[in-house]
């Protein structure tokens, strides 16, 4: 059995998600370590945070901004940033990014203030 794993991201199927369309990879009951999203942000994504996850965002196209913590933070492509747990969140504007969760995704761990 190999050590490694291979997943073609852009043809994924897309999933609804808080902050648009995902694309999930590495997304496997086994795998707790870490998982990697193609995102593409809608304009009706909602704030939300994470109690466990941490996740690393890259911003690949597009412009806007991220509301971390209320707090409007302006992006463009190359942009990373680190969004610890509990930081409430959500991306606005035409943008396409990859996420990377870390522990893997869990859909248990998106969590709503409304």
């Amino acid at each position: 059995m190999p050590r490694y794993l291979i997943e073609q991201l852009d043809s994924l199927e897309g999933q609804p998600c808080p902050c648009g369309i995902a694309r999930r990879a590495f997304c496997l009951p086994d795998n707790q370590v870490a998982s990697i999203h193609l995102v593409d942000i809608s304009e009706e994504a909602r704030v939300h945070y994470h109690k466990v996850m941490t996740e690393i965002y890259l911003i690949l196209e597009g412009e806007g901004y991220l509301e971390l913590d209320g707090q409007q933070v302006p992006v463009k492509p190359m942009t990373t940033v680190m969004i610890q747990p509990g930081c409430r969140h959500r991306a606005v504007g035409k943008m396409k990014i990859i996420n990377i969760p870390i522990p893997a995704f869990d859909p248990k761990d998106e969590w709503f203030d409304d």
